[in-house]
Order: structure tokens, then C-alpha cells, then sequence
């Protein structure tokens, strides 16, 4: 392809992406195919000769549309969102097109230091103190790893990646069963062990972490020779919306020294609206925090923002500096790959700066504020119909509700009944052990009539279980 081809095909897509998004209410939400169908018109080896873009684009359109979920759909309600507002897509097109490679400050200057700008826009946005520094990570998880290896590394006194964890202290960090799954996965990936990951118990309507019960699981440890390292703490949990009282428990950690993140992936957005901040009052204790913009700011994935009260602790943990990587002749610079995991590094703040400038912070706030009242005005009308049980008050937009006198297979029949209907996609989880529907409003595009429409199928199709 030439950069005639590559400019005729660029506008054809371009249209072909408004196109998409002017008609997503006419497609199923859910992709309607079979488990192989979409590989089985793949063919099993690959071409010797070039193929021209009329015949790869008629693929794309006959093979791969028919087995996508439309994640930009309006009337997406299940999971968490992941939103593509124009401005961040348009972003993500210039970036695809300079292409850079952004590990170092030297490699390209301008995403390092936007990237630092965005972060401190976003702070002032969520109203957290000035002693927090930022840095975009791909995603939640992989902030959670960073964390949970600092914090490793700081109950060590900065001996776990030189000397590993044999002959070391068996190390515990706590958190709830409200977590998400990526808390364990950095448990594995950091050596720790799932079996040294505490689980303190719930309660209360957000379903938070007890911080009497969090204390006495720390003592207990203590008096058992193992050596307590960190705390995991949430805002907006994945399966219900759950919310830990952070400032109790961020309290009771910094009592023993521990190392205390917080995962607010979802609600962290939410949190841009004053009126919302109640959620994770006490944050500003924190020693990291982590949201999504890709979930429900607007920024396409991916793009994870992680802030840090002491950036040296992160890169003390992080950081190799072989002689190639090195910056000579600059002072004072930040090489945000010695912040994350991954070497590698994508210009990931221009969407954020794209976003924020087109639509202003009251612009998002806006959305947000409407899918929160949208969706608890969708928990009241389930409550009052007969037939229904909301199981979670809503937090935000996220609550969850049950079919009355249904057994679990029954709702599970419910929901695969519903998302293949194709109107409206949801989920289910577990609360308490039994099987409840996820609800959550968030998409970016979203509008009430949406939200009117998913309880018309929630209703409807109810009467056939």
C-alpha cells in the first residue's frame, strides 16, 4: 500500500466509523455467533501474495462484524464501560499515525510531558491533594501489580528483586472478597501467593471492609511471625459497587506501616463530581490510587491513570538503567518506563488532552450525573413491579436486582434469554453466594430512552421465565 492507497482508504474508513456509530441501536448488542463460526471462514494458512484492501475490507465486514459485542453500543449494561468518545478516537488515529515509542523522555518529549500535564489535570479534577503524582498505565491491573510489587519491596527494605522471596518472611496483604480479580493476579505475579492474600469480611450497605476485623487479622499475623505488607482497598468494586470506609481503614494500616492502594477503576471517574466524593472519603491517606478513563471518562482503551504519593518508592522498585537507556545532557526529567512494568510505552495522554479540551470537565460530569440518575430511577420502577427484587441499593450507576422465587439456573436462563434477544447486554455476578443481574448504566452515548428500553425487555422477558 502506497500513501495515495493509504490516504483513499483512510477516508473510507473514517466514514465507515461514523457510519457504525450512527446505526449501533440497529445491531445486537452481543454478538449472535457460535462458538468456531468466526474462525472456520478464516482460512488455516496464510497468503504467499498481497491481497488488495477491496477484498481484506469485504472480509472485515462478512467475517468479523457479524462476532463483535458492540462495546459502544448505547444500550451496553453489562461489565463496566469502555467508551471511545470521538475526540479520544480521533487522538488515537494521529497516534497511530507518528507511531512513537514513548519509554524515555528523550524518545519523545512531547508525550512525556503532556503525559505529566494530564495527570495533573486529572488529580485537580478528582479533587486529590497536590503531594500525588501521576503516571498512564495500559490498565487497572497493571497499576495494581506496581503496587503490590512496592509494597513487597518496601516490607522487604528493598531486597525482594535482588535476593527473591526465599529465605524471606511469608508476607501478607489484606483486602476484601469485594476485589477485583486482577488484586489476585498481582498476588501470583509478585511471588507473594494467593495464600498469603487475607481476605477481611464485609458488611454494611456498601459492603465494606471492617476495620475492627482488619486490625485484628494484622495482630494476628504479627504474633505468628508473618510479616504484614500491604493493604488493597476499593471504591466501586466490580461485582456490586462496593465501597470500603478508606479513611478506617487506611487508618488502621498506617497504624502497622503498611503500604495501602486503592482500586476506584470504575468510581474513580464519578469522582470528577464533588457530590460524589463521599464514596472514597479518606483517599488522600492512600499511598497509590487507580481509575479507568477508558472505562467511564471517554478515552479509548487503554489508558489507566495511577497516582502515587512517592513516585520514588515506584521507581526504587521499577527501574533498570543500562547505559542505552540513559538520557545525558537533561536534568530533571521523568522516563515514565521506569514507573510501569512494561518497557515499551504508547502515547496514551494526547486522548486525554483531546477529551478533556472537547468537552470540558462540567461536559463529563454532566454524562456521569445522568447515567447515576438514570439508573437508580431504573432500580425504583424494578422495585415497585411485581416480580422483582433489587438484591443492591444502587452506588453510582451499578445495583443489582433478582427475578422473586427464581432459582439460579432460572436467572442464569433469564439473562442468556435477554442478551440474546439482542436490545440490551448484561451480566450476571454473585452476591452472598446466589446468582443476582448486574445492572449499570455507563456507556457514553447513553440516553434515557436507552435506559426506558432495557426495562422494557427486563419486564418482557421475565413474563417467559
Amino acid at each position: 500500500m502506497d500513501w495515495t492507497e493509504f490516504s483513499r482508504w483512510g477516508s473510507h474508513i473514517s466514514q465507515w466509523a461514523a457510519d457504525y456509530h450512527a446505526t449501533l441501536r440497529e445491531r445486537p448488542v452481543r454478538a449472535q455467533v457460535q462458538s468456531g463460526e468466526i474462525s472456520a471462514q478464516l482460512p488455516a494458512h496464510p497468503p504467499e501474495s498481497g491481497e488488495p484492501m477491496d477484498a481484506v475490507m469485504a472480509d472485515f465486514e462478512r467475517i468479523v462484524m457479524p462476532g463483535i459485542t458492540h462495546w459502544q453500543h448505547p444500550r451496553f449494561f453489562a461489565y463496566f464501560p469502555a467508551n471511545a468518545a470521538p475526540p479520544s478516537m480521533l487522538a488515537e488515529m494521529l497516534v497511530s499515525t507518528i507511531a512513537p515509542q514513548c519509554m524515555l523522555w528523550q524518545t519523545s518529549p512531547a508525550a512525556t510531558e503532556m503525559e505529566t500535564r494530564m495527570l495533573e489535570w486529572l488529580r485537580q479534577a478528582l479533587g486529590l491533594p497536590g503531594n500525588f503524582s501521576g503516571v498512564i498505565q495500559d490498565s487497572a491491573s497493571s497499576a495494581t501489580l506496581a503496587a503490590v510489587l512496592t509494597m513487597r519491596e518496601r516490607a522487604l527494605g528493598w531486597t525482594g528483586n535482588a535476593k527473591g522471596l526465599s529465605g524471606q518472611p511469608r508476607l501478607r496483604v489484606y483486602t476484601s472478597a469485594e476485589v477485583h480479580t486482577s488484586v489476585d493476579r498481582a498476588i501470583w505475579v509478585s511471588g507473594i501467593g494467593e495464600e498469603n492474600l487475607v481476605r477481611i469480611p464485609t458488611g454494611g450497605p456498601l459492603r465494606a471492609m471492617d476495620p475492627a476485623a482488619l486490625d485484628a487479622a494484622i495482630r494476628a499475623d504479627i504474633e505468628n511471625g508473618f510479616l504484614p505488607c500491604g493493604l488493597i482497598a476499593c471504591t466501586g468494586g466490580t461485582g456490586t459497587g462496593a465501597c470500603d470506609d478508606l479513611a478506617a481503614v487506611i487508618k488502621v494500616a498506617k497504624a502497622y506501616n503498611l503500604y495501602t492502594h486503592v482500586d476506584a477503576a470504575w468510581a474513580g471517574s464519578a469522582m470528577i463530581c464533588p457530590e460524589f466524593r463521599t464514596l472514597w472519603e479518606g483517599v488522600d491517606g492512600a499511598d497509590s490510587v487507580v481509575f479507568n478513563p477508558h472505562k467511564w471518562l471517554g478515552a479509548q482503551f487503554d489508558c489507566s491513570a495511577h497516582f502515587i504519593a512517592d513516585p520514588e518508592s515506584l521507581v526504587k522498585t521499577l527501574a533498570i538503567q543500562p547505559e542505552y537507556l540513559k538520557t545525558h545532557g537533561a536534568d530533571g526529567i521523568i522516563n515514565y518506563s521506569e514507573w510501569s512494568v512494561p518497557l515499551g510505552r504508547r502515547f496514551r495522554a494526547l486522548k486525554l488532552w483531546f477529551l478533556i479540551r472537547s468537552y470540558g470537565l462540567e461536559g463529563l460530569r454532566q454524562r456521569i450525573r445522568n447515567h447515576v440518575a438514570w439508573s437508580q430511577s431504573l432500580a425504583e420502577r424494578l422495585r415497585q413491579t411485581p416480580g422483582f427484587e433489587i438484591v443492591t441499593e444502587p452506588v453510582l450507576s451499578l445495583f443489582t436486582f433478582l427475578l422473586a422465587e427464581k432459582t439460579d439456573a432460572q436467572l442464569i436462563k433469564y439473562v442468556n434469554r435477554i442478551n440474546t434477544d439482542g436490545r440490551i447486554y448484561i451480566t450476571q455476578t454473585r452476591v452472598d453466594g446466589q446468582i443476582a443481574i448486574r445492572f449499570q448504566v455507563g456507556q457514553f452515548d447513553a440516553t434515557r430512552d436507552d435506559v426506558d428500553t432495557a426495562f422494557d425487555v427486563l419486564t418482557e422477558i421475565a413474563e417467559t421465565i
